[in-house]
């Protein structure tokens, strides 16, 4: 037991000691925050006690703000919510956003309750300055600040008002002094609200009268209007409606030859309109510009609108167009039609001296295409462009719509190419049917000529719309019909050669797709080509391709495989078999021999078969002779021995020959004339 109790403490002692991780404080690396923030007069608790991970997640050394709650939700894990007020009628719109930092300082401040700055410049933040500054302004705005009359963050009266509105006056206004009772004819506005008259922070007005008074308020004259203020309802009008406004404005006046009148004023609800006492609007209104006719024209608010009318939304607004009381046409306008636009649109209306005015423009018929108020639409068109000309044209949304429609056509943009107004061309067009820069402003790029090559007569002299229609066609390229019919209307004798007696005709052109070898427009090669020989063949016959480069596809495929690469499906068996082309020049132009078009030898050849390998085949000669057993060539069909491209046979045998005849052992078989 001695031995066992001294063994335990020598591996003690000896065994080398645990390390045990210790994590840092937040403060030790972030030295610049201590320095700033513990020097300020008010530090947030949590802060001062460095309980940092009560807000934020650690980051190591990750430079990221990552707090553990979203928002004003990590302020309520301390600041109760009922505390805040958010239970009450009105919440302070910052704090309703989530956005408490936008007047605290979340860390520390020199200013009670951690805001960011004295409370009126926080306040100005949003609210703007110039509204509480104007020439004459509130004492308390003077001498205190917004707090004494709101409260910061909720509160159950508008405004954000500590107490009711006529309360909070009063606890400053006393309404037993005698100049109070003066300034309001003694009148118990105790019992009213003050801000009818009155703005509670500034204004341009003695004694915080509203910018807009009515003169009878600025002249204390309230019995003009009111029952005498000793009376049992001092408030109430002496008239009721316009009779009591008409005793001083003449309806005549108000209406200025006007016979159509405004709803609420042919009914008699000025007040519906003007504030009776006082407003920050001019001549009384109880809204501001277009605000006040859009909480009745709810239809004509166009605040989301992506082309607004600068009529509705710069100067008088609504008023630019409609009188306020009467007018003399419909919908209250004085001015009718296209008179009213072309006193604005002067420019516009130069345009009706052109020949070819579009009716509705000529007639002065704005509206039948343009929305007055505003548009979510090009040019301010009541709907897309091509659904307002539809209207009108129904047969032309039938005949445009295609298969294959005109991009202007499809997008309805017809501006593009019409004028919507007037023009001194047919069909309203921005340049002549003919002229290619009505083609130009789109497709200026393709319409550049070929400086090499060649150009369609037709593409270079800018007569785009004698292949195509201009709206849309059910045909591919917008063409006014067919290509078998298009082309040869003008190719009739094609090549200027006559073959009656044709056995084959090459298939695109069979089947009238010359633009499977041709471009309609202009090329880098002569007479319009695509490509040049033998790659513009090649792009169909496949096949060929692939026994004319199976040497060079091979060994590309030997390469990959031993390099470990993936080879990929080939277009022939690579079996090592050596692949020989035929001249001329290894097939590098498929012209020598074939006719592009039609010819009247089989397999489009341009001669009959002996003459044409009789070009570079002598056979007169000892070996060509010997070879073919001294038959005359004029007998024979080389085609039917051998292939005329490619072979793996040296003498361009066909792949399956009888075997006799592979061995040459023709005798066998045929008795030989001498």
């Amino acid at each position: 037991m001695f031995l066992f109790i001294c063994a335990g403490i020598y591996v003690a002692a000896c065994a080398p000691a645990q390390r045990r991780m210790v994590s840092k404080s937040c403060l030790e690396c972030h030295t610049t925050f201590a320095e700033k923030h513990f020097k300020d007069k008010i530090v947030h608790t949590v802060v001062k006690e460095e309980r940092c991970e009560d807000c934020h997640l650690r980051h190591g050394i990750v430079p990221k703000l990552i707090l553990t709650k979203e928002g004003n939700e990590l302020c309520y894990t301390c600041h109760d919510r009922e505390k805040i007020g958010m239970n009450k009628a009105i919440v302070h719109s910052a704090i309703k956003e989530g956005k408490c930092t936008t007047c605290h300082d979340p860390h520390s401040s020199n200013t009670k309750s951690l805001l960011r700055a004295d409370v009126k410049e926080l306040c100005y933040q949003c609210h703007d300055r110039k509204k509480y500054e104007k020439k004459v302004v509130h004492k308390v705005l003077l001498t205190e600040n917004c707090l004494t009359c709101h409260l910061s963050h909720a509160s159950d009266e508008p405004y954000l008002l500590t107490r009711k509105e006529v309360t909070l006056c009063l606890s400053c206004h006393e309404k037993n002094n005698k100049a109070f009772k003066d300034a309001h004819g003694n009148y118990p506005v105790e019992t009213a609200s003050c801000v009818n008259c009155h703005n509670p922070h500034s204004s341009t007005q003695p004694v915080l009268l509203k910018t807009s008074t009515h003169p009878v308020v600025a002249q204390r004259n309230c019995g003009k209007c009111h029952n005498p203020p000793s009376s049992q309802k001092p408030f109430e009008s002496l008239q009721q409606g316009s009779s009591l406004c008409y005793t001083c404005h003449t309806a005549a006046d108000l209406k200025a030859g006007g016979e159509i009148e405004h709803q609420p004023f042919a009914e008699g609800k000025c007040a519906s309109c003007h504030d009776p006492h006082a407003s920050e609007n001019q001549t009384l209104l109880v809204r501001g510009g277009n605000t006040l006719c859009t909480e009745c024209h709810k239809n004509k608010e166009k605040s989301k609108i992506s082309v607004s009318h600068k009529a509705v939304t710069e100067g008088k607004g609504c008023l630019s167009c409609h009188p306020r009381h009467a007018a003399k046409y419909k919908n209250l306008l004085d001015v009718t039609g296209s008179e009213l636009c072309f006193s604005c649109h002067e420019k516009t209306k130069e345009a009706q001296k052109n020949p070819n005015a579009h009716r509705p423009f000529s007639e002065g018929d704005c509206g039948s295409c343009h929305d007055p108020h505003g548009s979510n639409y090009f040019g301010m068109t009541k709907d897309r462009m091509d659904s307002v000309c539809y209207s009108c044209h129904p047969d032309a949304e039938v005949k445009f719509v295609k298969t294959n429609t005109h991009d202007p056509v499809l997008r309805g943009v017809c501006y593009v190419c019409h004028n919507s107004h007037a023009s001194d061309r047919e069909n309203l067009l921005v340049a002549d049917a003919n002229d290619p820069k009505l083609c130009l402003n789109c497709h200026a790029d393709m319409m550049q000529e070929q400086t090499f090559g060649s150009n369609h007569p037709l593409f270079k002299s800018g007569k785009c719309l004698t292949c195509h229609d201009v709206h849309g066609s059910n045909i591919p390229g917008m063409i006014i019909k067919e290509q078998s019919s298009l082309c040869f209307s003008c190719h009739e004798q094609y090549l200027g050669e006559k073959i009656t007696d044709v056995k084959s005709t090459h298939v695109p052109f069979q089947e009238g797709e010359c633009t499977k070898c041709h471009s309609p427009h202009k090329a880098k090669l002569d007479n319009l080509i695509l490509a040049g020989y033998p790659d513009l063949c090649l792009s169909c016959h496949r096949a060929l391709k692939a026994k004319m480069y199976k040497d060079e596809v091979c060994a590309r495929a030997k390469q990959r495989e031993e390099a470990g690469q993936d080879v990929g499906p080939l277009d022939i068996e690579c079996d090592g078999v050596k692949m020989y082309v035929h001249a001329p020049s290894d097939l590098r132009d498929c012209k020598t021999c074939h006719r592009p078009h039609f010819s009247s030898e089989l397999a489009l050849i341009k001669k009959p078969v002996q003459e044409l390998c009789g070009e570079c085949h002598d056979f007169n000669s000892s070996s060509f002779k010997k070879g073919h057993l001294n038959i005359d060539a004029e007998v024979m069909d080389c085609r039917k021995c051998h292939d005329s491209h490619t072979s793996e046979d040296p003498m361009f045998f066909k792949e399956v020959m009888h075997p006799l005849f592979k061995s040459r052992s023709c005798g066998d078989c045929h008795l030989v004339e001498q």
